[in-house]
């Protein structure tokens, strides 16, 4: 294997070790979230990977002001760069999101955005 291409394939092994980890401690309402952000949100708020771009901001525990009311509102009703999911979610759903993101630690890597900094 080339250097960079093991680095690369650690690089991944180690993530996927870390996103493991951290799955082990959610229970299942934010097992459900996790599963659901990424069917649903993922596409736009999920972490880029080998320099693609995303649509909307990281989202982690400080999203929405730390209120959940207001997340919800968000996720149901949309805003003016997101379409609403009131009629494609379950509100359970919704609620199983905002556990979930709830659960997400800010990131402290030095390329992370700033909370709803756009790339």
């Amino acid at each position: 294997m080339k250097p960079a291409v093991s680095t690369l394939v650690l690089t991944l092994l180690f993530a996927l070790a870390a996103s493991a980890a951290r799955a082990q401690q959610l229970d299942e309402k934010q097992m459900l979230g996790r599963q659901v952000f990424a069917q649903s949100c993922g596409i736009c708020h999920l972490q880029p990977v080998l320099g693609v771009k995303t649509y909307g901001p990281l989202l982690n525990k400080t999203a929405a002001a730390g209120s959940d009311d207001a997340m919800r509102a968000i996720i149901a009703n949309g805003s003016e760069r997101m379409p609403a999911f009131r009629h494609y979610l379950k509100p359970a759903e919704i609620d199983a999101i905002v556990a979930y993101i709830r659960t997400v630690p800010v990131s402290d890597s030095p390329n992370a955005p700033k909370q709803g900094e756009m790339r």
